[in-house]
């Protein structure tokens, strides 16, 4: 069953075009990659899913029978999509609680938050032991974790997930990939944006690849990891 579909997505900054006629489609149940090079514009789709940007008209963006288009961030979170941007952009001076809260701000979630802590808990127990412990105190690592957590808070069926292992060790990353596969295997669609290429189409079930804002290939993750040109310029192979 398709539970996000894109077309026509065009999006401007200003005067400058910055996507092109996009389309994809997200089934449920996915882990779908969206591959590129820095300025692709993997960022603004994301961001246009979530409501942040506005599209040019014509533009189509489905979500579960429903379109998205016009919807604040806040009526698009709540009717299933999380986001968590590059970086995290955690609140540095709150404890992990407090941020972990955060993520369940709008009102008709409030009362599934500690319900939701509990589920969050399960998955990354180290944020439990230590719930009182100020953000900006944590490691690279551990913050992704708690923003992972936090875009979990919303008890979402679709999360978009910009460059999770950015900046990462490579013990981290891995502990990252396993922990999307595991969303996964709990029944949550994945939209992933990753420049760790080979990874990413290791756990993905379908991928795209955008350059300068088209979608310029798409198709299995298995098909894709023996494609030449994919090869060639995102593995340096």
């Amino acid at each position: 069953m398709t539970m996000l579909e894109i077309k026509n997505l065009n999006c401007y900054y200003g005067n400058v075009q910055v996507l092109w006629d996009v389309a994809l489609n997200i089934g449920e149940g996915e882990v779908v990659a969206l591959l590129g090079a820095n300025g692709a514009g993997k960022t603004t789709l994301l961001n246009t899913i979530a409501g942040i940007v506005k599209p040019a008209e014509g533009a189509e963006i489905v979500f579960m029978g429903e379109s998205l288009l016009g919807l604040p961030t806040q009526s698009i979170i709540t009717k299933g999509i999380s986001y968590l941007p590059e970086g995290g952009r955690l609140f540095s001076d709150m404890t992990i609680r407090e941020n972990l809260e955060m993520g369940s701000y709008p009102k008709s979630l409030w009362s599934k938050r500690k319900e939701m802590l509990e589920r969050v808990f399960g998955i990354f127990p180290k944020l439990a032991e230590r719930q009182k412990q100020l953000a900006r105190t944590m490691s690279g690592g551990e913050k992704q974790m708690l923003a992972m957590g936090r875009a979990l808070m919303s008890d979402p069926k679709l999360c978009l997930f910009d460059e999770l292992s950015y900046g990462l060790a490579p013990i981290m990353v891995d502990e990252v990939f396993r922990i999307v596969m595991s969303l996964k295997e709990q029944g949550i669609t994945v939209f992933l944006v990753e420049q760790n290429v080979h990874q990413t189409l290791e756990i993905a079930t379908r991928a795209y690849v955008l350059e300068n804002g088209r979608v310029v290939l798409g198709g299995d993750s298995a098909e894709l990891l023996e494609n030449d040109y994919v090869k060639k310029a995102y593995m340096g192979m």
